[in-house]
């Protein structure tokens, strides 16, 4: 993509029409400022896949003009992807020093802490890069430390809202929005605003953190036995509720999954969660004390299989066990794809014996979003009173919604640009327009393995979970071309049952390809190998209409 000199560009890597693996960019004449690098997991069509990543080919391949990442706060979706990022392009990160402090933490595991630049950065900093001024605004979420982001530009002012609510009440007084700092940025001129969707079909305000903190302590006064309460690592206002509330009724506290122990060890350290001292136990002191006396804080609020409330709820977490008259709640609402998994928990709790309290946080009072409702939309676009609007993080609903919530608060029509990822805004004599796009996908993570799986290796994968493989071991003499002995015929993941004789004719129709090729001098191993896997495709498909993977395996004597 070619900038011109003095030219305004606005493009994302991930972010738009999806919820999850957020980075956007603001590229002015041969400057590039990274917004955020997170990730998204994968759902259940991606087998083997453990996270997606931003596909970051086009920075790469104008890595010269990349100067620096600013991260809007700590959130996986925002931070999650920052390491694999770093390992392609070594620049300057910008955060706040809650942020700061949980990538540091994903730095360490993947042994490039030392190499990396990390600048702390809070709401009054400014930060001069190329021909760019960018300073900052605090905003209120479900983690601490966030800011929107200023970028004053010769083309124009473009704003980047991270995600936010306006709470007048949260858990921390610190954590109140800006709202004057705002509205000073909007007189002064927003030629383009860039703000989160996530909740653009919710009528209202976004309910208070306080709400949580009254339910949250009612249920701990209630609870005769354990509580086990079970929400995300990163909300700390919701662990200070907690904490608050196990202190109100004497209660020892034990963490349970390990970015629980971490992300509340970072927020103690920084002095983002207060715990008394003495509270917190091990987990293996649960079972010694009166249950009355205990409660629990775990990982697992969104169903995950191996995290700590998964293997509560099955009796398999070693040490502590979920006992009849337990009291279970689910402080976090479902991340769409989820509730499955969180139903087939519940569930199991029910079995066990607990007392559960989940559902939307408007039933169980136990869970507000960290992500504004149409109100709190309307009243950023208010104060920013942009010329243009880019509605970002969300999935494309979402980003129509608040197109309309935008035209309703006096953004003209037309000057919303709904686009995708890899799709270009240029500004030029403050007129924006969207004509062009750059190449973008996704990145996909198997294990130590990134990039190089694809959609032919997804696609294998998928046969063979849903139809399993059948290998034909053929053993061929070296100087003849002969088949030495009947071919050996192994399936995996296919039919149990009455295979013995799908194995006679598969054996049967492989000598003969074998044979036929030989006699037409075609033995060659490549065109054998086809003809055998067309011709027992042909023959398994049409007697079990399944198609498994057929796997020639040939051994020469």
């Amino acid at each position: 993509m070619s900038t011109k000199e003095n030219a305004l560009s606005i493009f994302a890597l991930g972010g738009l029409n999806e919820i999850g693996k957020n980075m956007y960019a603001i590229e002015y004449s041969n400057d590039i400022v990274m917004i955020d690098c997170g990730n998204k997991f994968p759902d259940e069509s991606l087998l083997g896949i453990d996270l997606i990543i931003p596909d970051i080919a086009y920075l790469v391949e104008n890595k010269d003009k990349v100067r620096a990442l600013i991260v809007t706060h700590g959130h996986e979706d925002h931070i999650g992807g920052i390491p694999f990022f770093l390992k392609k392009l070594n620049v300057p990160v910008y955060a706040t020093r809650f942020t700061l402090g949980l990538i540091e933490m994903k730095l360490k595991e993947h042994k490039i802490l030392r190499e990396s630049e990390l600048v702390e950065i809070h709401s009054n900093s400014n930060l001069k890069i190329g021909g760019m001024d960018i300073s900052f605004f605090k905003v209120t979420h479900s983690i601490p430390d966030c800011l929107g982001i200023v970028f004053q530009t010769p083309a124009g002012n473009i704003v980047h809202t991270g995600d936010f609510k306006f709470d007048l009440t949260p858990e921390n007084n610190e954590e109140r929005s800006d709202i004057h700092k705002m509205a000073e940025i909007g007189k002064e001129g927003v030629l383009l605003l860039l703000s989160e969707s996530t909740n653009a079909e919710r009528p209202g305000f976004t309910p208070s953190e306080q709400m949580v903190g009254e339910h949250v302590e009612a249920a701990f006064m209630k609870a005769k036995r354990k509580v086990i309460l079970s929400t995300f690592a990163s909300n700390i206002s919701r662990v200070q509720q907690v904490v608050n509330a196990a202190q109100k009724t004497n209660r020892k506290l034990a963490l349970l999954g390990r970015s629980m122990v971490n992300v509340v060890g970072v927020a103690m350290e920084l002095g983002f969660l207060t715990v008394p001292d003495g509270m917190l136990i091990d987990p293996h002191e649960i079972n010694e004390m009166e249950p009355g006396k205990v409660a629990i804080l775990c990982t697992g609020s969104q169903g995950e299989p191996m995290a700590a409330l998964a293997r509560l709820s099955t009796g398999n977490f070693r040490g502590v066990d979920i006992l009849p008259g337990d009291t279970v709640i689910f402080a976090a609402g479902p991340i769409p794809g989820n509730e499955r998994n969180v139903t087939k928990i519940v569930d199991n709790l029910f079995v066990l014996g607990a007392n559960v309290i989940y559902g939307p946080g408007s039933t169980s009072g136990m869970h507000v979003s960290g992500h504004g409702y149409q109100e709190d939309l309307k009243l950023m676009l208010t104060l920013m009173k942009p010329k243009y609007f880019i509605p970002i993080h969300g999935e494309f609903r979402m980003l129509h919604h608040h197109r309309l919530l935008a035209e309703s608060v006096g953004v003209e029509q037309g000057n919303t640009f709904i686009i995708n990822n890899g799709d270009v805004v240029d500004i030029e004599h403050t007129i924006a327009r969207q004509t062009r796009k750059i190449s973008v996908g996704n990145t996909y993570i198997d294990g130590g393995d990134v990039g190089n799986v694809g959609e032919f290796i997804l696609r294998d994968r998928k046969q063979l979970s849903e139809d399993g493989m059948i290998m034909i071991v053929l053993t061929i003499s070296k100087a003849e071309g002969k088949l030495i002995s009947e071919p050996d015929t192994i399936s995996r993941g296919f039919l149990d049952k009455d295979f013995s004789e799908l194995r006679r004719e598969v054996n049967r129709l492989t000598t003969e390809t074998v044979n036929e090729l030989r006699d037409e001098n075609r033995n060659q191993w490549n065109v054998m190998k086809k003809q055998i896997k067309k011709s027992i495709r042909q023959y398994i498909y049409t007697h079990t209409k399944k198609k498994p993977m057929i796997v020639p395996i040939l051994i020469e004597i």
